[in-house]
């Protein structure tokens, strides 16, 4: 019996992978961070051949970290950054631009004219999502209209779109198998989410050929066999990462919720088998789908979380490393209060305003960096409650008890998450595992070889390393909420 699952975890500015025993316990890993590119002011893109290298160099050496080789692993699972577009030649696997990143706003005036045109109202229906540059339809359109000869090459079958996970499987496979699953589809602006399948209409609305599709299948299944590492290993998972992590923290059952804080921040909250229409601007999605059968989430997306830590220290050079924020942000003096409000890619959820810039408010003489970076980390708890306010409002489910698991780079920072915890007035768990998005992939690709429980078994195993109870008072949490909200709305480019 193969003594290990591996997950590969494609993210935004790094790749990962994982070696898992078949207890679910990590055994060995490696990564590595590759070059954002940002051609000019809006625009984000990657190399896809910088997410291959990494790809192929972390599981080598994960693997080698193991002391393992291929006839050791069962199965492998694979979790990606969503929405990136990428659009590749089939006869020889190589991309005709660079990778659009979701970040990316250059298709916001494309969605600002098929929102004047009164498309949105159907879109949203169909696909539970909202017209924004964010998701991927439009940047394969803009891909098509830009490269030169690339919308005749679609149109006659010689192209292939994929999100990462769709082009990490084509290269895995040796171009062998062209596919996604439904997570990752979701995030297309062209899946119907009722029907769990491409819309034709859609596809001719974003001028998409649908021969630049691949299949939708469910999550956990036989997506082929690599045989990059010494031997054949199969890949039975596929999950876009925030799925992922919502698998890895045993979401399954309706009002339990999770928020990823990365380079962005991500909140999903699993709402059954019904898809619920959002009144406030939040995402129906596709939670994750098995045996052909969907459940749903709605989801907040926030577009800067930790990229503003990032920017404290590749930008002002205020900071030498990341965690190096947490020491300075807790000297800050408690009665300056800077907001931060990080628009430097536009507002995600629920503002949706793609031509809003980053703002600070609040700036006195006395303010420093230990003030700039304690707005930085706040920023995160205030766009949580945007997002738990607005996930109430829309459903009755996110009732007022209901206690946030949370992950990702930012969910180690002890000062962030109690931030989190006392802004939101809720109980905040941070697992013992934080590897919750690879381990979401490597629970899918065990589960279909077998290996591993059924989803209540597994969200039995799930652990609490630390819970966040909330400390601040009412009339200080009500405060600084309100100025949060004035700083808001002061930065929304229609304010």
């Amino acid at each position: 019996m193969p003594d290990y699952l591996l997950a590969i975890d494609q993210g935004t500015t790094s790749t990962r992978a994982i070696l898992f025993d078949v207890a679910l316990t990590p055994v060995a890993s490696a990564q590595q961070e590759f070059t954002q590119i940002y051609p000019a002011p809006g625009l984000v893109e990657h190399d896809p051949e910088d997410i291959w290298s990494t790809t192929l160099a972390t599981v080598r050496a994960a693997i080698a970290r193991a002391g393992a080789d291929a006839s050791d692993i069962a199965a492998l699972g694979i979790t990606n950054q969503r929405e990136t577009t990428i659009v590749w030649e089939r006869a020889t696997g190589r991309p005709i631009h660079n990778a659009i990143v979701w970040q990316d706003r250059r298709t916001a005036d494309t969605c600002a004219a098929l929102r004047q045109g009164g498309h949105e109202p159907l879109i949203t229906a169909r696909t539970g999502l909202v017209l924004d540059p964010y998701f991927s339809a439009t940047k394969i359109a803009w891909l098509l209209d830009h490269v030169e000869g690339a919308r005749a090459a679609a149109q006659k079958g010689r192209l292939a779109f994929g999100t990462v996970d769709s082009f990490l499987l084509w290269r895995l496979t040796g171009g062998r198998v062209h596919a996604t699953d439904a997570t990752n589809a979701a995030r297309t602006l062209l899946m119907d989410i009722h029907s769990g399948d491409w819309d034709a209409g859609l596809c001719e609305l974003f001028g998409v050929p649908n021969a630049l599709l691949p299949p939708i299948r469910d999550c956990a299944g036989d997506f082929g066999t690599t045989d990059l590492f010494g031997g054949p290993i199969r890949i039975l998972g596929l999950a876009g990462d925030q799925q992922a992590a919502t698998v890895g923290q045993g979401c399954f059952a309706p009002g339990m919720m999770k928020s990823t804080y990365g380079t962005g921040c991500f909140a999903l909250l699993n709402t059954g088998d019904q898809p619920i229409a959002s009144k406030n601007r939040l995402l129906s999605t596709v939670a994750y789908q098995l045996g052909g059968q969907r459940t749903y989430a709605l989801e907040g997306a926030i577009f800067i979380a930790g990229a503003a830590v990032q920017w404290l220290r590749d930008a002002l050079k205020v900071i030498g490393a990341a965690p190096d924020v947490n020491a300075l942000a807790a000297a800050a003096d408690p009665a300056e209060q800077l907001y931060l409000v990080p628009a430097f890619v536009g507002l995600g959820a629920p503002w949706w305003d793609a031509q809003a810039r980053g703002a600070l408010y609040g700036l006195t003489r006395k303010s420093g960096v230990a003030e700039l970076a304690r707005a930085a980390l706040e920023a995160v708890g205030y766009q949580t409650r945007d997002l738990l306010e607005a996930m109430r409002a829309d459903w009755p489910g996110a009732g007022a008890n209901t206690v946030l698991r949370v992950d990702g780079g930012m969910a180690a920072s002890d000062v962030t998450m109690q931030f989190v915890a006392d802004i939101l007035a809720t109980p905040v768990d941070r697992p013992l595992v934080m590897e919750t998005t690879a381990l979401g992939a490597a629970y899918l690709a065990g589960y279909a070889a077998g290996l591993c429980p059924d989803l209540p078994d597994f969200a039995a195993m799930w652990r609490c390393e630390r819970r966040f109870e909330p400390g601040m008072d009412a009339m200080t949490r009500e405060r600084k909420w309100a100025g949060w909200r004035e700083a808001v709305a002061r930065t929304l480019s229609r304010g």
